[in-house]
């Protein structure tokens, strides 16, 4: 029997995570933490772990090189999950990093930001832009910063990136939306985002939803669960981009967007608004959308050996190296 079996509960967002009055929470989705690899046997991708505050981690991906000094477009990655699932040492998203950094070729930041419920929202932003703070401060002088060694041979700091999958690609949205308000140390540009299957909500029904279903989808629930103090709920900009006090999308500080979506996704409605919106507002920027026939949503991270699943990893990394 579970040790949790005579627990009173206090929220249940099964089936993804419970939660119970004298405090435990318990985590029904996920995979299991993996340690980094000197180099992956399928790709030959090497990771190591290294922390970057007291309170935020990354797992580094480096692919194999043909050139000892080569340098490497960066991607700053952000793992989905709802904000309070999943982890950048698990092994989906080791799987998943190891493949695109290979593909890519490409030097992968994947960051271990704070979850919730023990730390709510806006943590897990805060966290996320402390990585991308440490990762642009290695292209300047810094007395007395230890510096990641993978990062000063061979980043290519004109090529940084921020992507990320479902809530990871909430966070690069509003991540990009900061970059293009507060600059970066050393002035470093982000040259591309990719929001892949993004978690964007709202009180609003989309197309034949009914308000009852608007309401009870977990998507809305678990927002209200993240971050409970979030002026607006639901319609908090962070989480619905599309409400009237909402920053201007014309704001996104970077060149180029690409927004992947799958078509049985009930995220994926208000994907193609973002898209459409971001078109509207005089973003200054290359926006392409990319919709998935048949599949669920980030499918290419739970099963990448599917034929689509290849081909949205494969178009994701050429994204990035172009």
């Amino acid at each position: 029997m579970s040790s949790n079996a005579s627990k009173e509960m206090l929220v249940d967002l099964s089936p993804f995570l419970k939660v119970y009055k004298d405090g435990t929470v318990t985590r029904l989705f996920g995979s299991p933490h993996v340690p980094p690899s000197p180099e992956d046997a399928a790709t030959g991708v090497s990771s190591k772990d290294i922390n970057i505050s007291p309170v935020v981690q990354a797992r580094l991906y480096l692919p194999k090189l043909t050139d000892p000094h080569q340098k490497l477009p960066v991607l700053v990655y952000y793992h989905g999950g709802g904000f309070c699932l999943e982890s950048a040492f698990s092994f989906l998203v080791q799987r998943y990093m190891n493949i695109l950094a290979a593909e890519a070729k490409a030097l992968i930041v994947s960051v271990e930001y704070r979850l919730a419920p023990e730390h709510p929202l806006p943590v897990a932003y805060e966290d996320s832009w402390t990585a991308l703070q440490w990762v642009a401060s290695h292209a300047i002088e810094k007395p007395g910063m230890e510096k990641e060694p993978w990062l000063t041979e061979h980043a290519d700091f004109g090529k940084i990136y921020v992507g990320g999958d479902s809530s990871g690609g909430n966070i690069v949205h509003n991540i990009l939306l900061r970059a293009g308000a507060e600059p970066l140390p050393g002035d470093v540009k982000i040259l591309g985002g990719f929001l892949s299957h993004p978690y964007f909500w709202g009180s609003k029904p989309i197309e034949s939803e009914t308000k009852e279903e608007t309401e009870q989808n977990l998507a809305y629930k678990i927002w209200l669960f993240v971050y409970p103090s979030a002026p607006g709920g639901i319609d908090n900009p962070m989480i619905n981009p599309f409400v009237d006090d909402a920053p201007s999308l014309s704001g996104l500080g970077c060149k180029r967007l690409l927004v992947c979506l799958a078509e049985k996704d009930p995220l994926t409605s208000r994907g193609i608004i973002y898209v459409e919106s971001v078109k509207k507002s005089g973003w200054n920027g290359e926006v392409e959308l990319v919709e998935v026939e048949g599949e669920v949503h980030c499918f290419h991270i739970l099963d990448p050996e599917k034929d689509k699943a290849k081909d949205l990893i494969k178009r994701l990394a050429s994204f990035i190296s172009q």
